[in-house]
């Protein structure tokens, strides 16, 4: 019954923003952990960041740089990945997923394990 929905993708102009949501329905997640991961075509997915629902322990992948930013707000059930100094190299299908075990880089690395997953929106990032 617990789904994730994401939006907020589009394109985007190199060294511009843009603010990922992850809505999720049919319960509140309150012990899990939700994680952003990222696929472009004909590479492997990797983690993007990473929150803990219960206390907002957040954690990154080493790529991000600062650039990247994980949040939430408890009373939409939604968490947010907002995406600056965007480059053509981030250009791929953000995809969020949710655990009630895994966290922090356990939940990063362990994408087979993560138990409910998004159908992603695609951020394409092009002058």
């Amino acid at each position: 019954q617990v789904q994730l929905v994401e939006s907020g993708g589009g394109l985007v102009q190199p060294g511009g923003s843009r603010r990922l949501s992850c809505q999720v329905s049919g319960g509140t997640l309150e012990n899990y952990g939700i994680g952003w991961f990222r696929q472009a075509p004909g590479k492997e997915r990797e983690g993007v960041a990473c929150i803990t629902m219960s206390d907002d322990t957040t954690y990154y992948g080493d790529f991000v740089k600062g650039r990247f930013t994980i949040s939430r707000d408890s009373n939409k059930n939604t968490v947010y990945l907002n995406l600056n100094f965007l480059e053509p190299e981030d250009t791929a299908v953000y995809t969020c997923a949710a655990d009630p075990h895994l966290k922090g880089p356990l939940l990063l690395g362990l994408h087979n394990y993560l138990e409910v997953w998004g159908q992603g929106t695609l951020v394409t990032v092009s002058s």
